[in-house]
């Protein structure tokens, strides 16, 4: 087969790859990598770092390379097709990972070079180097007995699966919901650009009205700011049961099982539970180091709630006769209670984010801060037409990098933004071979009348994947293992949470926020208001962001085998950080994509932890100007371009001076003095 993965490419290309083409290209990665692997192992020389270590580091390029065009495909463009090769790719991807970790001979290799590394003299990357390849055997069970290393290898391959049917069954679900309304006063409250949007949606599908639906830019509107309660509870209730519905997408049994399948090859590695397997590749360390963190956050952010909660109540009750809030209130009214505080609301702000202008403005902060520039390409290959390529140079026009960006939602893509990567980062042959990255949104689409226009929640969204694609594109390691976001996944939200700081600054949105008719830069009193807003309601927003990290710790740090019934599980979890009334047709855990799907499992208390660095790296910036390029050159050096190579707190504090202090983020939080 003239098959166009198999050949030589530097971009990806999309436009020849059919999705037959896929799997003969895993199936041949895999082949090559192991051939590469017994090279290594057959190797008659005694082991060393460059022909064992730095060998391994080396091995896959082609295999990554499909594979990540591959993954990205089944969650930005996917369609059946793709979702039948990814349940054949998954066991067999997940069979070569174990093939590699239960590897005897591989590992006897690196215990060698592991056991001298004292007399080695090895420099800072190249230690972290063997450390985490003598890891990778160590605790994926290449020290197990052979019946041992068979049961693991049934658990990976069921637990691959298991993942991708979980995302399927929540892209089934959403797509399979359409709240078509023919009656125009039921979309009274909502904003001009949202009833346009969702009347084109249902011109798109050939019917008459407007059509929601469960995608962020049709959902998100509807629950902030339709009047109608009766369908905000509608519309609410479906995004909170999606997994939930006892029928052919239902995920509770995938849940139970996935919890432990993990909780049993945690134990089969010799760990307490999958918790304490993950965190100890964190800065975290410990479930009880989480626990505490956790705790000690909720304590100061609970008082805060609880007054926020009952203002927000009094609130409705004065305004509708609102007697008990219900959670498809609380965006209606925090919305109408901020325009009320801050006279703000998204429609005055949106005129002035237009897409476009907010790209702009993201590049040229990127500039300003690390000297880069963005040039939009033609030449690069795209998976779809909406997608923007670039190529990124230094202000010297020194190729820095390839960035993809696709902004906008479809059925065949899945809610929420992320960034990937398409080709890594790594030093080889003399060459610095530069990285493909990309980042993937779901914002408003423009419609025949107006342009995107991003909400400022949006506007926040971009920067904060912008920030994790710098940390791929500013990457300068030797290796392609410890490069870009290759992190501890308690610090890889660092780059991405310091950059939404940007998005309050006066001096930054003067760079980007005008208004799209006119031209006008965003008038300062607006600018002001997004500073006082900044923290409205955010002892709630706390409450709810720590629920979350409580709920993944729940399923992942104790012996899930009790837990027969994931909503009771659930609400017992929740008892402590709950201000709403429980919805018993609703479940949080069998849409959590983010620990059942995505790589947060154990690990979504980092979103909080990366804020506290966020907020003390901000501060820093602060006291010395926004734009200061000294610090701005300490956190290219220290953080952006170092990738994993060293521990993370010795380079924050390389960068800092001094470790992270919660203050910091508390401060910014309005949740003490």
């Amino acid at each position: 087969m003239n098959n166009p993965l198999l050949q030589t490419f530097d971009t990806a290309p999309f436009s020849e790859i059919k999705p037959e083409h896929f799997l003969p290209a895993i199936k041949n990665g895999i082949s090559l990598a192991k051939k590469e692997i017994d090279n290594i192992v057959s190797n008659s020389e005694k082991a060393t770092f460059s022909n064992t270590v730095e060998a391994l580091d080396y091995t896959g390029e082609l295999l990554d390379r499909v594979t990540s065009a591959f993954f990205n495909l089944n969650s930005a463009e996917t369609n059946e097709e793709i979702q039948k090769i990814a349940q054949e790719a998954s066991p067999l991807l997940s069979e070569f990972s174990n093939d590699i970790a239960l590897n005897q001979e591989l590992f006897k290799r690196i215990e060698t070079v592991y056991l001298q590394k004292e007399e080695l003299n090895l420099n800072a990357e190249q230690n972290t180097l063997l450390d985490k390849k003598y890891k990778s055997f160590s605790r994926n069970g290449a020290n197990l007995a052979e019946n041992q290393k068979k049961e693991l290898r049934e658990i990976d391959k069921e637990l691959s699966k298991l993942g991708l049917n979980f995302g399927e069954n929540i892209l089934a679900e959403t797509n399979s919901f359409e709240m078509l309304l023919t009656n125009e006063s039921d979309l009274d409250g909502l904003p001009d650009g949202a009833k346009e949007a969702a009347k084109a949606m249902a011109e798109a599908k050939q019917k008459k009205g407007w059509l929601i639906t469960l995608d962020y830019p049709s959902y998100v509107p509807f629950i902030t700011y339709a009047k109608n309660r009766e369908l905000r509870k509608k519309l609410a209730m479906s995004f909170g049961s999606k997994g939930f519905h006892n029928n052919d997408y239902d995920n509770q049994s995938i849940v139970l099982k996935i919890a432990n399948l993990r909780h049993q090859r945690a134990n089969l590695l010799g760990y307490t539970s999958h918790a304490h397997y993950v965190l100890e590749e964190r800065m975290a360390e410990t479930p009880d180091k989480v626990f505490s963190f956790l705790n000690e956050i909720l304590k100061k952010a609970k008082p805060a709630a609880k007054r926020e909660f009952t203002q927000l109540e009094s609130f409705a009750k004065e305004l509708d006769g609102i007697d008990q809030l219900q959670k498809w209130d609380a965006a209606y009214y925090s919305e109408k209670l901020k325009q009320k505080l801050f006279d703000l609301d998204d429609e005055k702000l949106k005129p002035y984010f237009k897409l476009e202008n907010v790209i702009g403005g993201v590049f040229t902060v990127a500039s300003k801060l690390f000297g880069l520039q963005f040039k939009e390409t033609n030449k690069v290959d795209k998976y779809h037409e909406e997608v923007k390529t670039y190529e990124v140079s230094d202000l010297d026009d020194n190729f820095v990098a390839i960035f993809y960006a696709d902004f906008h939602p479809r059925p065949g893509k899945r809610n929420g933004a992320w960034m990937t990567s398409y080709k890594s980062q790594m030093k080889k042959s003399d060459k610095n071979i530069r990285p493909h990255v990309s980042i993937v949104c779901n914002f408003t689409k423009p419609t025949p009348s107006k342009p995107s226009l991003l909400t400022f929640n949006e506007v926040t969204t971009l920067f904060h994947e912008f920030g994790h694609a710098l940390h791929g594109m500013l990457a300068n390691t030797t290796y392609s293992g410890l490069s870009g976001t290759s992190v501890y996944w308690d610090f890889v939200e660092l780059p991405s949470q310091v950059l939404e700081n940007w998005c309050y600054e006066k001096e930054a949105l003067e760079l980007f926020a005008k208004h799209y008719e006119t031209g006008e830069v965003i008038p300062m009193e607006l600018v002001k208001k997004i500073k006082e807003s900044a923290t409205f309601m955010e002892g709630m927003s706390t409450m709810r962001q720590l629920s979350f990290g409580l709920l993944d710790m729940s399923w992942h740090s104790q012996d899930p085998s009790t837990i027969n019934n994931v909503k009771e599980h659930e609400k017992k979890v929740f008892a402590e950080t709950s201000l709403f009334p429980d919805v018993a047709q609703n479940c949080m855990s069998t849409a959590f994509s983010h620990i059942f799907q995505g790589g947060y499992s154990a690990g979504y208390y980092s979103y909080k932890w990366a804020e506290v660095l966020d907020a003390d790296a901000f501060e820093y910036f602060k006291e010395n100007g926004i734009f200061n390029k000294d610090i701005a050159d300490k956190f290219k050096e220290n953080v952006l371009s170092k990738g994993g190579t060293e521990n993370p707190m010795i380079l924050y504090k390389r960068f800092r001076g001094q470790e992270p202090k919660p203050e910091a983020l508390l401060k910014r939080a309005g949740l003490i003095k």
